[in-house]
């Protein structure tokens, strides 16, 4: 008997996923490889590998990267200040890479033909998962699901499940999709997707308040960052999981990192979400105020405009690539100075500097301040804005000759 080649799918337990092991045997002559990787979601793995097996696959890898996760792509994004178009702040988008990366050494390791994952034909994911196998094991084969079967939405596919009686967490009446890790919580579908609708947080909010409902006294929290790398929260040294978690918990309890976006999608339409992300809104917002303390002009504004760039190379898959290995590069070496601590005030919703010091402050007082000073001679001004005007001065007499 001829022994099935592999595919290995990248198996959340989600609708999609639910649906393609069967959909993979009843089409494709393979054995089915479950993956589930834990990037912080909670215990929404607890119950995959029995789900997994019972629809028919023949093993489920469930591996935890989640300190990976954060240190090899959140924290590389967080230091480049990155946000795509000035709000998202990529929680779906580097988590691809991650897991993608991991399925292609599981697939190495069983000897694997193909890779198959659930991302629709109309979504970024399936670019960022494809880009990844590419760049790091170019001979497998990709099968998407959604681009060639005959489903055309998650109502179909909720029909398919039912007529195979496979447990799906979604009804046709709470339908929304999530995607959930340990830096945040995404919602698209159903009501949110006319932008003209209020969102009803009292239904899809699960990592956070409402701002409306966070205490009415504020709570403070400090940051103690090393190189970039935030290190302690309100003295406390922690590990990258447990900082994060902390972080979630002090933004989930005052209502942070809620937004609502309509986004422009890599294939090309918009797209409007919501997402959770309290502890990383926190973590950017204090990191954030120590570059304005440490870095100088010109480097700030530099990496401010290159911020863009990564965001895009993030959000459209591009994360193993030259590029965006040398803006990194660029990155931590701005880095070198980024130490020191960070108070944040959180108050409903909203999240606010309240102090921030560094053995690198470039702020100094003797020169900034407003009372009398011995080391800066205020007439130097005019020379400077002599030189720096004349350019103006130059056009403007000229114009006068031509009146």
């Amino acid at each position: 008997m001829r022994k099935k080649e592999k595919v290995i799918l990248a198996y959340s337990g989600g609708l999609d996923t639910s649906i393609i092991i069967p959909w993979l045997k009843e089409n494709y002559d393979y054995e089915v490889i479950a993956y589930a990787a834990d990037v912080g979601q909670g215990d929404e793995l607890d119950p995959l590998k029995e789900k997994a097996i019972n629809t028919g696959a023949s093993k489920i890898y469930i591996e935890d990267l989640t300190e990976e996760f954060i240190t090899d792509f959140i924290y590389p994004t967080m230091k480049a200040g990155a946000k795509y178009e000035s709000k998202y702040l990529l929680g779906t988008s580097f988590a691809r890479p991650c897991i993608a990366k991991k399925m292609v050494e599981i697939a190495e390791k069983e000897g694997a033909v193909a890779i198959c994952h659930g991302a629709t034909g109309k979504g970024n994911d399936q670019v960022r998962f494809e880009l990844t196998v590419k760049a790091l094991a170019p001979h497998l084969k990709i099968i998407a699901p959604w681009r060639i079967w005959d489903l055309k939405s998650r109502e179909d596919a909720i029909d398919y499940a039912n007529e195979r009686n496979i447990p799906i967490p979604v009804s046709k009446k709470d339908n929304y999709s999530m995607d959930r890790n340990i830096w945040h919580l995404s919602h698209e579908g159903q009501d949110l997707e006319d932008p003209w609708n209020e969102p009803m947080f009292d239904k899809i909010l699960k990592l956070m308040v409402s701002p409306e409902k966070a205490p009415d006294v504020p709570t403070y929290v400090e940051i103690a960052f090393e190189k970039g790398i935030p290190l302690s929260v309100n003295g406390v040294k922690y590990n990258p999981v447990e900082l994060l978690t902390e972080l979630n918990r002090l933004g989930g309890e005052n209502g942070i990192g809620i937004d609502d976006i309509v986004e422009n999608r890599l294939v090309g339409m918009k797209s409007r979400g919501v997402y959770e992300t309290p502890g990383g809104t926190i973590m950017y917002a204090a990191h954030q105020e120590l570059e304005y303390l440490t870095l100088d002009r010109m480097t700030q504004k530099t990496k401010a405009q290159l911020a863009i760039q990564f965001a895009e190379l993030v959000y459209d898959g591009n994360w193993y690539t030259p590029l965006r290995e040398a803006l990194s590069a660029f990155v931590d070496s701005t880095q070198e100075v980024v130490t020191g601590t960070v108070r944040m005030k959180l108050y409903k919703g909203n999240c606010m500097v309240a102090g921030a010091k560094s053995p690198y402050s470039l702020y100094n007082e003797d020169m900034a301040t407003f009372g009398r000073d011995e080391v800066y001679n205020q007439k130097d001004a005019e020379g400077f804005i002599n030189l720096f005007g004349l350019p103006l001065k130059v056009r403007a007499l000229m114009m006068e000759k031509h009146k």
